[in-house]
């Protein structure tokens, strides 16, 4: 008779129980690594979490290849998600059934972190900067990586990550400052569908720091996530982040108090040091040794474990999906699928009537991307590609040329050569050529004419044996340092070397500019001259232009700019001159701005896979409607930007719910080969608390065409800064040459909440609010106005914590202690936190709970943080990091409701909260 846990008509909670009560103490803490050990005397299989799948099975050998993730999002349509991700979870079972070691059943996917700033180099794994609508694509994409089966996992999806992660510049010892409001209005929500409906069942903390305190310790993951979940949550690290605990970051002394200090946070699977699990599972008895956790703490963490092992099937005689084999992968139905996905993400940005393209017997494909697919860090490997060219050689006749210079270099010792073996470059009295490829930002890569392949860095030798950019360390780009007479140095971006010559010629990486190579570039071919000449030859000019997904920012990398490459910009200026027929054609994995004007119509989407081509020749001949619509708001520069690190969306006025400026294209937008007309607003709320509207839409333009219709709101009054408008609902709708359907959008009163720093929770106010729909954010053809009856915030009375303020200045927020609570710590002399509304009533006395390593003095003032009336002064005492102390101080006479500033006269001071009493 088979052991209880292996019965899947007992309840799910008893055969976890069973199963946990047979093992040893030393066989649970053998489960807490990514390489879980197998447990023999029991029969339980070895395990291991993490297998990627962001836009289809990554890292594992040729499967299907879908859009990026942020190109699945810019379809606005979660049930194409949902299919993709159901794809993706039939290849990664087909992998796991052939080599179930090397394809484990734990995915960790999707990416949810809003996307807050476009310069963040994993831009593209992401789905949206709109934390609601980031949300319900997620959770669709889960669905479909999890299964229809109500009791077992097809695979346990994992989101990442959690929590406020954005920037990868210096990203393991970063801090996000995140406000309450940020954190409950924008950072969290985009967490919450997929967990709490029970689409995903892990999820990843980031690698930052979040309010000081780093995210693999955050008390969120059990007051948030494992509050949403509807089952034990499995929550595992990112690869080597609880070694930072210690290193990088220097959070504990020791790695025991570090990792004990996670699995009591909530950490259940430590994914260090690879497949080797000694070092990390050593810490962890040590930890229990030391009585830093007890085994209570262990058999949690393990109760999450198992749980997703149960619910996968693992334990089970059979499962719904052990018949999926490897017919699956790249099958044809996932081809026309990888297809779809492709067409309709993409955005026509412009379109002047170019588009779609009629009567062409000759199109000139030209640029970089025109022949490529692009791969990502997270892609799988392509088991075909149909570039541009090829897809709309298909159709009609095309001409075709990459628009690169081609050059020599030479140097005082003699000329650049390349060794048609692929071997190294040397010095010769020959004159090599190379096509020079820019890929902006300052980076280029060379490739040798004379075997095709792009020149790298093998052990400090330049060779030239690659197809391009490509792996974790990108070896194959330089920088062009401008030198006297026209010479210019190279220098390798991976290392920071430049190139030099050895004593035989052989050109090798050397550590000194001094003894840089200075070498005179010469064009022998222009390739914007070539590209406009060929484009003069044909109907029509697609210039094909964009990222590099592993050079302009990626994991590790953040951008600095967002401007295309100076010479793909020059390519599509030169082509429009030389054709005014032109449709420049933009594949990147975040916005981009161009110097190119009056281009008559412009094509976006993220780097699509590998039905890119057919999928771009079927909507630039008008087979298919441009149905995508943006994700993100393009901005004209970099410059509208706040800083990378600013988390704080709401003081910053970032994103569109904040953005004050003019965008070159609106979240939401996307235009069509038709037109639409908006008519009949509606608006109403009924007794049962709902939001009820309804927008009569009707295709007025001369084809059948796709609608998005969008739905924003905005409050009208409230007690604190509210979004200029916020997406609340879309529909895409499909509609005939005059044809009208009415779209409705029924929304919960309680959606229109706020979090309420006063009282530590969401509030809906007593206010007017405009319901707003249309094309995009900022293309809003009709309005309603409705009222709310909410509640009316009072003004705050005695407890105030410092991080429930309402404005600040010069402020970062902090831990109150090590393990929970928050604090703000002041940044420089006068910085300052306010407090509005604050009823001082009967207030004779205050408590602050503060401190500082030098000591320091902080006011309390009304009215202003200069110049107002002083009604307190507390002496700040010297203490360590988490030793803060209560400091007690009488009021000076005070009545009324005022706006309370607490000013920091020194740096340093860190403050956890005011008590302001009664009087005696």
């Amino acid at each position: 008779m088979h052991e209880p846990f292996r019965d899947p008509e007992i309840p799910l909670p008893d055969r976890i129980a069973d199963l946990s009560r047979r093992l040893t103490l030393e066989e649970k803490i053998g489960l807490l690594h990514q390489y879980q050990a197998p447990i023999d005397r029991l029969g339980v299989a070895a395990f291991r979490t993490g297998t990627e799948a962001l836009h289809g099975l990554a890292w594992l050998g040729p499967a299907t290849v879908f859009p990026q993730a942020v190109g699945l999002a810019s379809t606005w349509d979660p049930e194409l998600l949902r299919r993709v991700g159901e794809a993706t979870s039939d290849e990664v079972l087909a992998f796991h059934h052939k080599d179930p070691t090397g394809a484990g059943r734990n995915v960790w996917a999707p990416v949810v972190n809003p996307l807050r700033d476009p310069r963040w180099g994993r831009n593209e794994e992401g789905y949206s900067e709109d934390p609601w609508l980031t949300g319900l694509l997620a959770a669709a994409y889960a669905w479909g990586l999890r299964g229809s089966d109500p009791n077992v996992l097809k695979t346990a999806p994992t989101l990442k990550h959690f929590l406020a992660y954005n920037n990868e510049t210096d990203r393991c010892v970063t801090s996000s400052n995140v406000p309450p409001r940020v954190l409950h209005e924008y950072e969290l929500p985009a967490f919450r569908p997929a967990i709490e409906q029970g689409a995903a069942v892990a999820v990843m903390p980031s690698y930052n720091l979040v309010n000081g305190r780093p995210a693999h310790l955050s008390p969120l993951i059990g007051e948030a996530l494992r509050a949403w979940a509807p089952d034990d949550l499995l929550v595992v690290s990112d690869a080597y982040a609880p070694g930072n605990l210690v290193t990088l970051q220097g959070y504990h002394d020791s790695a025991a108090e570090a990792y004990a200090h996670a699995i009591r946070a909530g950490l259940d699977s430590f994914t260090q040091d690879d497949d080797r699990a000694e070092a990390t599972l050593g810490h962890v008895r040590e930890a229990l040794d030391r009585g830093l956790l007890a085994e209570d703490d262990i058999d949690a963490a393990v109760r999450h474990l198992l749980s997703i092992r149960f619910r996968l099937g693992e334990f089970d005689p059979a499962t719904p999906y052990d018949d999926v084999t490897e017919e699956v992968v790249n099958c044809p139905r996932h081809q026309d699928l990888a297809r779809e996905a492709a067409r309709r993400s993409f955005v026509l940005l412009e379109n002047d009537g170019l588009l779609p393209l009629r009567d062409v017997a000759t199109v000139a494909v030209i640029g970089q991307l025109g022949d490529t697919l692009m791969e990502d860090w997270y892609s799988g490997t392509l088991p075909y590609a149909v570039t541009a060219r090829a897809g709309l050689a298909e159709r009609c006749a095309t001409v075709f040329c990459e628009g690169v210079d081609r050059v020599t270099m030479t140097a005082e010792a003699g000329c650049v050569t390349a060794d048609p073996a692929g071997g190294p470059l040397s010095l010769g009295s020959e004159p090599g050529t190379f096509d020079v490829f820019d890929w902006g930002g300052g980076a280029y890569a060379l490739r040798a004419v004379a075997t095709g392949r792009f020149v790298s860095v093998d052990d400090g030798v330049l060779v030239n044996d690659q197809p391009g950019p490509n792996g974790w360390e990108v070896r194959q780009t330089f920088r062009m340092e401008e030198r006297p007479r026209g010479a210019v140095a190279l220098r390798h971006i991976s290392t920071g070397c430049y190139v030099g010559a050895a004593a035989d010629g052989t050109l090798r990486l050397v550590d000194d500019a001094d003894q840089a190579l200075w070498l005179v570039p010469e064009v022998v071919r222009s390739g914007a001259r070539q590209a406009a000449e060929l484009a003069a030859t044909a109907d029509v000019a697609v210039v094909v232009v964009g990222d590099h997904p592993l050079v302009n920012g990626r994991e590790t990398e953040d951008r600095s700019t967002l401007a295309l490459a100076p010479a793909q910009d020059a390519v599509v200026q030169a082509v429009l001159a030389a054709n005014p027929r032109t449709v420049m054609v933009i594949s990147s994995g975040y916005p981009l701005t161009w110097g190119a004007s009056g281009v008559p119509a412009v094509l976006w989407s993220s780097h699509g896979g590998q039905e890119y081509g057919h999928a771009l020749a079927e909507v630039l001949l008008g087979d298919a409607d441009p149905e995508g619509r943006l994700t993100q708001t393009w901005y004209r520069s970099e410059q509208e930007l706040p800083d990378l690190l600013d988390y704080d969306i709401i003081t910053a006025d970032a994103t569109y719910m904040y953005f004050r400026g003019i965008p070159r294209y609106p979240f939401g937008h996307g235009l069509g080969y038709t037109e639409f007309g908006y008519s009949g607003l509606t608006v109403e709320v009924d007794p049962g608390g709902m939001v009820r509207a309804s927008v009569t839409v009707t295709n007025t333009g001369p084809r059948e065409g796709v609608e998005v219709v969008q739905f924003y709101t905005h409050q009208q009054r409230s007690r604190v800064k509210q979004p200029l408008r916020r997406l609340r609902g879309f529909e895409k709708v499909r509609l005939a040459p005059g044809e009208s359907r009415v779209v409705r959008l029924d929304l919960p009163v309680r959606e229109l909440a706020c979090w309420d720093v006063t009282s530590g929770r969401f509030v809906v106010e007593r206010a007017p609010h405009r319901l707003m729909a249309g094309r995009s954010a900022t293309d809003l053809r009709v309005t309603a106005r409705f009222e709310v009856d909410g509640e009316t915030i009072p003004p705050r009375r005695g407890l105030l914590r410092a991080v429930d303020h309402d404005e600040y200045d010069a402020v970062t927020f902090t831990e109150a202690s090590r393990e929970n609570g928050d604090a703000v710590r002041a940044d420089a002399e006068g910085a300052w936190i306010l407090f509005r509304q604050v009823d001082l009533n009967g207030a004779a006395s205050c408590l602050a709970v503060l401190g500082s390593t030098e000591g320091g003095m902080i006011t309390l003032r009304i009215g202003d943080p200069l110049y107002g009336q002083p009604i307190a002064t507390l002496p700040v005492p010297r203490t360590g990091r988490y030793d803060l102390h209560a400091i007690v101080t009488s009021l000076a006479a005070t009545r009324g409701v005022h706006d309370l500033y607490v000013v920091f006269e020194n740096e340093g001071v860190t403050l956890s909260q005011i008590d302001f009493g009664a009087a005696t």
